[in-house]
């Protein structure tokens, strides 16, 4: 195999350093452009990889590379839809790729979310649709347009398995119309397209899980109320491997413990046991539970300071080999010794990226794509064979990042108000003293996520135009615990908004923020918590930067109510003074510090009401804002053009407010 560096040669299809009128726009372009690796893959072989790369504005590329072969980036195959993305590339064989396309329509005045999967060779020859063709006579638009299943088929090669979203036909004129409705697996022959349903529709059905030889283990069934409302509970079904017939998951006892806050997310046939997570001490932890039916499982890996929230697989199979969580920075809990090992080799291997994914690997598991990052650097994807113990990069994460110095992000605590200490991220501009600096405030999305060590492109495009950056996990956020969690960020909002106004002021106090320099930029719930710091404490911060924000949590319960999901967001936000004592659009003549709002009008987390109003809201009061509205982008405005405009917008918009 010969030694690659293939990364140099996407320059063409991600950056090409146009000529801009100054520093700031080119720095914009350079961190607002979107990733060089999207999504990537290895080949059953280990001798070809697929990625997705992100392409001139809103576009995406799918590329192959022969590693066998002359090692050069061929495009397979280009996605320009404005509403539509592609999301995920992988190889159903050595020359057949399945990959997947998320779009947002708009179907009865609504925002509608969308799949489609498509098959395609690796030299971008005989493309074909793989979901199911609606039929003139359906009821409604099918949403979901399938997911993978299972890559490997025991006895079926080049088949996979894929979900397929039944729907009711009008029986008028016929007798052939489907009266079925619900979600449903199909195997599919991806090289002509040939399907037979392996499971038929069930109206409840969200999800199926098989185990590594491909057969269906697991059914997932999300109930819903007589008004077709989720009402957030799931029933769990399971088969044994050589039985047709489901049986329910009930009764579960994890350490002889009943619980049930239980849920399951993978299945290993040989040892004929499930991987799920539970509530442990008030920590989610991983768990497993034999398919005997005993029902009787026990604890894998558990912390006491954190959630274990994320298993660990690799390979087509999807094999669990692992646990993770967060702690200051993620750690890996390895159940594979092998890969234990290996990833101790790596750390040393490469001491100044250490986080390391295991993205891919070969039918064998001989070849994997590995990708290391850190603070600093976006990341590169290596190719590491384990029978030559080589390892070889390939593919820089962010091209147009390479070799750019980036800020050191430092974990944190501060104290809140009650005397809590709020962990969080400080990331300071290289070579700074870390004093008398304008400082921004930037609070997650969510509010159920949690800011992680790693690199971030927003924090640091600031940070290299000298910003000091703050990243507050508040409480509120997800991944310390059921307690730490609490009502959530909107119900329990004084105490979410005032860790974040905190923060501000620790800044401030600890002489790293100039008082008169210090501003808040968030995005979606970070956004609402920009917008809400000012109605609660109108003097801290001098300036506000809400992307996609949430402004009326009235608006939030009425948007939902059209969609399946409106009786969880009802449960989120809950009754009482707290929905218009939390809603910024209602207290715009509180406001001091001038506002910047942006946002996408196919944004279907939050509606593009939200910012339309809250612009409308704060002239009517006499404030300072400006608004910017993208048409056509949805909520987490993935355009590499939109982003530079908006990186540069938000530059300029700070350097006026603060006078930096």
């Amino acid at each position: 195999m010969k030694n690659l560096l293939i990364g140099a040669a996407l320059c063409a299809l991600t950056w090409s350093g146009p000529a801009l009128a100054d520093d700031l726009e080119e720095e914009a372009a350079r961190f607002g452009i979107r990733a060089t690796v999207l999504s990537v893959s290895l080949s059953p072989s280990g001798e070809k990889i697929a990625f997705i790369s992100a392409g001139p504005e809103h576009s995406e590329v799918l590329n192959v590379v022969d590693l066998a072969g002359d090692g050069q980036v061929r495009v397979v195959t280009r996605n320009s839809e404005q509403n539509g993305d592609l999301t995920r590339c992988e190889w159903a064989t050595d020359t057949r790729l399945v990959r997947q396309l998320y779009g947002i329509g708009k179907g009865g005045g609504l925002l509608l979310g969308f799949t489609r999967m498509f098959a395609i060779d690796y030299d971008g020859q005989n493309g074909q649709l793989l979901t199911e063709r609606a039929s003139t006579r359906a009821l409604r638009f099918a949403q979901h347009g399938g997911s993978l299943v299972a890559l490997e088929v025991d006895g079926e090669p080049g088949s996979i398995l894929m979900t397929r979203e039944w729907v009711k036909e009008r029986s008028i004129g016929t007798r052939l119309a489907n009266d079925k409705e619900g979600y449903g697996v199909d195997l599919v022959n991806v090289s002509n397209g040939r399907r037979k349903v392996q499971e038929q529709p069930d109206i409840n059905a969200s999800a199926y899980i098989a185990d590594e030889n491909g057969d269906l283990r697991l059914k997932v069934r999300s109930l819903t109320d007589s008004r077709g409302y989720l009402t957030g509970e799931d029933v769990y079904m399971y088969r044994g491997p050589e039985d047709n017939r489901w049986s329910e998951l009930e009764n579960v006892t994890i350490n002889g413990v009943p619980t049930s806050d239980f849920y399951t997310v993978a299945v290993d046939a040989s040892r004929n046991v499930i991987y799920g997570f539970d509530k442990v001490g008030g920590y989610e932890a991983v768990v497993e539970v034999p398919l005997d039916g005993s029902n009787s499982g026990k604890v894998i890996v558990a912390r006491n300071d954190v959630d274990v929230d994320q298993l660990i697989r690799i390979g087509r199979q999807q094999r669990v080999v692992g646990a993770s969580y967060a702690t200051e920075k993620r750690a890996i809990k390895y159940f594979d010794a092998e890969l234990g090992k290996l990833a101790q080799d790596l750390a040393k291997a490469l001491p100044n990226k250490p986080l390391i994914t295991i993205a891919g690997a070969s039918a064998d598991e001989n070849r994997l794509l590995i990708i290391a990052s850190s603070d600093r650097d976006p990341g590169m994807v290596y190719l590491y064979d384990k029978t030559a113990r080589q390892l070889q990069p390939l593919l820089a994460m962010r091209e147009a990042l390479v070799g750019r110095e980036m800020g050191t992000v430092t974990p944190v605590s501060y104290p809140a108000s009650d005397g809590t200490y709020i962990p969080g991220y400080l990331t300071l501009p290289p070579g700074s003293d870390g004093r008398n600096l304008p400082a921004i405030v930037l609070p997650h999305g969510g509010p159920a996520a949690r800011d992680e060590w790693g690199f971030d492109w927003l924090p640091q495009y600031f940070v290299s135009r000298g910003y000091a950056v703050l990243q507050p996990n508040f409480r509120g956020s997800a991944g310390y615990g059921e307690a730490w969690f609490g009502k959530n960020g909107y119900q329990a909002g004084p105490t979410a908004i005032g860790d974040i106004n905190d923060a501000g002021r620790w800044l401030v106090q600890e002489g790293v923020a100039d008082p008169s320099r210090l501003a808040i930029m968030g995005w979606s719930y970070g956004g609402y918590a920009a917008l809400q710091s000012q109605v609660v404490d109108p003097d801290l911060y001098k300036a506000v930067v809400a992307i996609a924000p949430v402004t009326d949590l009235g608006f939030l319960r009425e948007d939902a109510r059209d969609y399946v999901s409106g009786e969880l967001r009802e449960e989120q936000l809950g009754e009482g003074p707290h929905i218009a004592a939390g809603s910024p659009l209602r207290h715009a003549e509180k406001f001091s510090a001038p506002v910047a709002l942006f946002h996408g009008d196919y944004d279907l987390n939050v509606d593009v009401r939200h910012s339309r109003a809250m612009e409308d809201r704060l002239e009517d009061a006499g404030k300072q804002v400006s608004y910017t509205e993208y048409e056509g982008l949805e909520h987490s405005l993935r355009d590499s053009k939109v982003r530079t405009e908006m990186l540069t917008k938000i530059d300029r918009f700070l350097a006026a407010a603060l006078g930096s």
